[in-house]
């Protein structure tokens, strides 16, 4: 890139010459740029369909003798695809935020309808 002739030398001279895995900028966008804003917003979105998730859980689940809001994986998939396609990818990154609790590794629609997801 440094030798190429369609690129502004001043753009190039901003960015790091080389990162090395124990630095902490390693696989990190450049700070202020638009990448590092696009991947906040990203998160941000992401986060707020979570919490819209979780309400739908509490909204729609019911709640079981030890105080959780219990759901079948089929009673919610039903509710929420009508907002968003993505119900298993927001499931999962709840459950590894520690709101949702649910037996095995994914979820497969008609064949995991009767698993529980348990709101934390």
């Amino acid at each position: 890139q440094r030798k190429n002739p369609f690129s502004s030398e001043d753009r190039l001279a901003s960015k790091p010459a080389h990162t090395h895995k124990g630095d902490p900028t390693y696989g990190r966008p450049p700070e202020g740029s638009r990448t590092e804003q696009r991947g906040k917003d990203a998160h941000s979105h992401v986060g707020k369909e979570v919490e819209e998730l979780c309400s739908i859980i509490r909204r729609t689940g019911e709640v079981g003798e030890d105080g959780h809001v219990n759901v079948t994986f089929g009673q919610l998939f039903e509710t929420y695809v009508t907002i968003s396609n993505k119900v298993v990818g927001i499931l999962l990154r709840a459950r590894k935020h520690g709101l949702v609790h649910f037996e095995g590794e994914m979820l497969w629609q008609g064949k995991d309808d009767d698993v529980v997801i348990t709101l934390l």
